[in-house]
């Protein structure tokens, strides 16, 4: 009685197999936009996926401190001379920076204090240039 109960598992489990490994597999592929869902972000995010994002918590002649970033810690960034602004893709200053506004930077780090430094700071609405305009 037992070889049988197990001879009868055993058909019914290589049944169940072969019939699991001949089922149709599906060819479809998902339907996927041309354009994403909300439209085509990969202009700006492309453009900005090197630079730190936070939101401004101080700002002065001197440096910005965000808040809010990848380092969960407020963070102060370093202004020199030679640190480029732009806001709403025009060249700016540090003062049309406004405090709660986020803000990208990109960040370089002085190997000797380890001081973070803004190289470039960009604030505002960067829209991306169409095609026909570049």
């Amino acid at each position: 009685m037992k070889l049988r109960k197990i001879m009868i598992t055993a058909v019914v489990t290589a049944a169940w197999a072969a019939t699991l490994a001949a089922a149709p597999q599906s060819d479809k592929q998902p339907v996927v936009s041309s354009t994403g869902r909300f439209g085509d972000a990969s202009a700006i995010a492309i453009k900005y996926r090197d630079y730190l994002f936070g939101i401004v918590k101080e700002v002065n002649a001197n440096e910005v401190i965000l808040s809010k970033t990848k380092f969960g810690v407020d963070q102060p960034f370093k202004f020199t001379k030679k640190t480029k602004f732009t806001t709403d893709g025009k060249p700016s200053s540090y003062d049309k920076i406004k405090v709660g506004e986020g803000i990208y930077i990109d960040v370089d780090t002085d190997k000797r204090t380890g001081e973070q430094i803004a190289k470039k700071v960009v604030s505002g609405v960067d829209m991306p240039k169409l095609p026909s305009e570049q």
